[in-house]
């Protein structure tokens, strides 16, 4: 076939890689994870095979994420949030002409499938995971996962042996008796990331939890995966599926993680008859938010003290100055509180980064605020107002935070990787009219 041009498309001052190919009915984004270059994708018959056969009855959208392959580097010592790299999707269906599309993850590019298909339903036909994850650390409630002596060895291997043969023997296996397969793939590797970035970007992933999420999407799932590939799991990619309402889940034979390796053909025949039959529906009523609850500390005190006037006028610079940060970090305005904002926005990142930069701005003014910070799913209702648990949720933790704090639920922790932020454990607490216990913690910037 004729390989793509390759286009690019700008987010901020980054500039992220794409290509098109196919005019069939539907839209599929194909999300590779931190493993992508869709240039070199092209050098080696089977993977170019499978993706002709998928743009045959789509129109196939393929990009690399920033920090890997075509696409612009980032900071090593600042990896992005996983709502950061979310936007690079948004960017690339915006910039290929596309209002609803289904999405293909692969490997840890399921992490962001996951989080976009629940956060933007509105933009997401259907969800295939391959070999996705969403939680690879071990614990109580996810015994499938690696222990943190295993993943620490696992994370040291593949630094060292990254964009060698012996990497790409141990991502196919089947591969591995093959010379021009294993140098191909071995380029493939060194051409996505450099071993630097990639041990970086491992040691991302495991932070990760996004189990939380799973119950909240609400477009149509299929979970795939070979079921002797022995680096992640099958219990893990198992519990995927099984925390998805009406998710199908699909097990295959063999000991290879790349979707493209031998048997491809049969997958990519289960993924046409699962999109054949997916269809459009109503704009969704419930999404995955982050919601921010902010409240001014002993308002009624400080009103008594600078008396009306005064008192009208710091309200009305808190408001001015609420809605400039929301408008700084993309969230979106849903009401005022009397002395506090209601804000929702797409990523838990962002809404701390604006609950402690309004912290900020308005201590300038002598206004000091407290913030409550859940991820969680919430109704949206007429007149832009929202509802549901995840509401409450965020206003009692709001409601444990002292003055300055911003105070969040474990479930925003374990969504915002790297090294932005501090969290300090506040213990287990019973938030009022909320069912269970709720571990919470007290953020600031690293």
């Amino acid at each position: 076939m004729n390989i793509p041009e390759t286009q690019y498309t700008k987010i901020g001052k980054s500039f992220i890689g794409y290509q098109v190919v196919g005019d069939g009915p539907i839209d599929l984004v194909y999300v590779t994870g931190m493993t992508g270059n869709i240039d070199v994708q092209w050098e080696f018959p089977p993977l170019a095979r499978f993706l002709e056969r998928l743009s045959s009855f789509s129109r196939l959208i393929m990009f690399d994420r920033r920090g890997s392959g075509v696409s612009d580097s980032i900071p090593l010592d600042a990896l992005p949030t996983w709502e950061t790299w979310s936007d690079d999707l948004t960017a690339v269906l915006d910039a290929a002409g596309s209002e609803r599309a289904a999405i293909l993850a692969i490997q840890d590019g399921g992490l962001w499938g996951v989080l976009f298909g629940a956060t933007h339903p509105e933009r997401t036909l259907a969800l295939v995971l391959w070999n996705a994850w969403v939680r690879s650390l071990a614990s109580d409630d996810n015994p499938g996962g690696f222990t943190p002596e295993a993943m620490e060895t696992s994370t040291t291997t593949w630094g060292h042996i990254w964009g060698t043969p012996a990497a790409a023997a141990m991502g196919s296996p089947s591969y591995a008796d093959d010379p021009d397969a294993m140098r191909w793939m071995a380029k493939y590797y060194r051409s996505s990331l450099a071993p630097g970035a990639a041990l970086a970007q491992m040691l991302h992933l495991a932070e990760v939890d996004a189990r939380d999420v799973l119950p909240s999407i609400r477009v149509p799932t299929l979970v795939m995966h070979r079921k002797d590939f022995q680096l992640v799991p099958a219990p893990v990619i198992k519990s995927v599926a099984d925390g998805i309402a009406g998710a199908r889940f699909l097990e295959y034979p063999g000991i290879d993680g790349n979707i493209w390796a031998r048997g491809w053909e049969t997958v990519a025949e289960e993924i046409e008859d699962f999109l054949s039959d997916v269809r459009h529906k109503d704009e969704p009523d419930r999404v995955l938010a982050t919601i921010l609850f902010t409240d001014i500390v002993g308002s009624t005190e400080h009103a008594s003290s600078v008396g009306d006037r005064k008192w009208k006028e710091l309200l009305t610079e808190h408001d001015r100055t609420a809605r400039a940060q929301l408008e700084r970090f993309q969230g979106r305005f849903v009401s005022t509180t009397g002395d506090g904002v209601l804000a929702t926005f797409d990523g838990p990142g962002r809404a701390i980064k604006c609950a402690l930069s309004l912290g900020r701005a308005l201590r300038h003014h002598g206004i000091d605020i407290r913030a409550g910070v859940h991820t969680g799913e919430i109704e949206l209702r007429e007149a832009g107002d929202i509802g549901g648990i995840a509401v409450h949720i965020a206003s009692r933790i709001m409601g444990e935070a002292g003055p300055g704090e911003v105070v969040c639920s474990r479930t925003v922790k374990d969504l915002v990787t790297g090294s932005q932020f501090s969290f300090s454990d506040r213990g287990s607490c019973a938030l009022k009219g909320v069912p269970e216990e709720w571990q919470l913690y007290a953020v600031s910037p690293s």
